[in-house]
């Protein structure tokens, strides 16, 4: 039996399992994919005390694993499918079997929002995309649309300002909801338009997205914008994300598929805890998501002496 498992190898998760390893916990950490979860699709987390310039995403979420290692804690590659609540005791239901666990720290994050758009999923990977820094340089002096007016869409559309020859952002609104210096960066960028109360209705193409419709959602004029020709054309979606808690059933309570959590970052089931983006809260940065992922740590910790204490 692990004293804790930790589901999700993000920020948060990996923080965890730092935090855990060194209290001589137990430790397991499981994340279906990278270590870094979706920290690994940012080019630069600039504002990660600490970090260094030349740091990529990818490479911070590997030196935050490999720190998790060093301190005892064990990551396996699986996906959890389910938890399952025995009060002193956990099951975590993995697609490799089930594992028992004392407590368990859910640190699954979320995940980029598709906005179902016609053509949208018909063209993932053929020209639309959900990660600029992961897919950028394949639209090198191309034309690039940005659809979102927060700070992920601004600051991905500054980063493809140094690859793409032009950059749209499509912004359903008149003002962008972006940090300020970001957002006056982008409305003062050579490459940059802003296309204000825009909405995207389609991607047109064959076998790649070669157009996007669009509609002034005040005066309903629709705009079809097509591709030159041999010039990349791209597509990148900004409107949100998704908290990864399906698996959770009706297990914990949840907020808009968020999770609630105390000051320790206790779920609504004792010995269950929570980290990161899949908080329900108002911030998610890197930074904060790591340091619930020690308060989560710290907390498991704790409650796993209380029990110990309960059956002496």
């Amino acid at each position: 039996m692990y004293d804790t498992i930790i589901i999700g190898g993000g920020p948060a998760g990996l923080s965890a399992g730092i935090y855990a390893a060194r209290g001589n916990l137990n430790t397991l950490i499981l994340e279906p994919g990278l270590a870094g979860g979706q920290m690994v699709n940012t080019l630069h987390v600039s504002n990660y005390p600490g970090v260094l310039p030349e740091d990529t995403g990818m490479a911070l979420g590997q030196r935050m694993g490999e720190q998790a290692e060093s301190f005892g804690a064990k990551i396996e590659y699986l996906e959890a499918l389910e938890i399952q609540d025995h009060g002193d005791k956990k099951i975590v239901v993995t697609d490799d079997g089930n594992l028992e666990t004392k407590t368990v720290i859910i640190a699954t994050g979320a995940k980029p929002r598709p906005l179902g758009a016609k053509g949208e999923a018909e063209f993932a990977g053929k020209g639309v995309s959900y990660c600029a820094t992961c897919d950028g340089t394949f639209y090198q002096d191309g034309d690039v649309f940005i659809i979102g007016g927060g700070d992920s869409a601004v600051e991905e559309a500054l980063y493809m300002a140094r690859i793409a020859r032009k950059i749209y952002i499509v912004h359903r609104r008149d003002e962008l909801r972006a940090e300020a210096k970001y957002a006056e960066r982008a409305m003062n960028h050579e490459k940059i338009e802003i296309l204000w109360n825009t909405e995207l209705r389609e991607i047109k193409g064959e076998k790649f997205a070669s157009s996007v419709v669009l509609e002034n959602n005040k005066t309903g004029e629709i705009t079809e914008i097509k591709a030159e020709d041999k010039v990349p054309f791209g597509i990148f979606l900004y409107v949100g994300n998704t908290p990864q808690t399906q698996f959770l059933g009706d297990l914990l309570e949840l907020n808009k598929g968020y999770i609630p959590v105390d000051g320790n970052q206790q779920t609504s089931v004792p010995g269950i805890f929570a980290a990161g983006d899949i908080v329900d809260k108002r911030v998610r940065q890197v930074v904060n998501a790591a340091s619930e992922g020690a308060m989560a740590a710290l907390a498991s910790e704790r409650y796993i002496g209380d029990l110990d204490a309960k059956k002496k």
